[in-house]
């Protein structure tokens, strides 16, 4: 991280009143700009932090449980990635996709510094199917 960097880190905490474990979250590893990770894409990622948690949303489309994995690497790192390929769901006989905005990239991965005092023994994940479906 360059003193750039940190200095714009400890204004936008300043500025949005982050406390300091939140404000650790909003700049994450750059795993993208690694020599190893080229051609992986990072995904939006929404962080809701509870009195006793820390819960992060991702829109994975087409991305079952199985092509997900979580870990937690050295530094309490938490580390989301995907090699999973986007499985379209079947339609009614005769229908097709017109349109596919929702993409997910083949190969994915984000990385987060969670706080110190973060037990991540106890991290779960779980993956749900979510999402509007408008008929007409």
């Amino acid at each position: 991280m360059s003193a750039t960097d940190f200095d714009m880190e400890t204004t936008v905490n300043h500025l949005l009143n982050f406390p300091e474990s939140v404000g650790k979250f909003t700049y994450p590893s750059r795993s993208h700009e690694t020599h190893e990770n080229k051609g992986v894409s990072s995904i939006a990622t929404d962080i809701l932090g509870t009195p006793k948690e820390y819960i992060f949303y991702m829109d994975v489309p087409g991305l079952s449980k199985s092509d997900i994995q979580v870990t937690v690497e050295e530094d309490n790192t938490l580390v989301i990635r995907s090699n999973g390929k986007r499985k379209r769901e079947d339609g009614e006989e005769g229908s097709k996709y017109i349109r596919l905005e929702r993409r997910v990239p083949k190969k994915l991965m984000r990385k987060f510094r969670l706080p110190k005092d973060c037990n991540v023994s106890a991290i779960t994940a779980k993956c749900e199917k979510r999402g509007a479906h408008c008929g007409g």
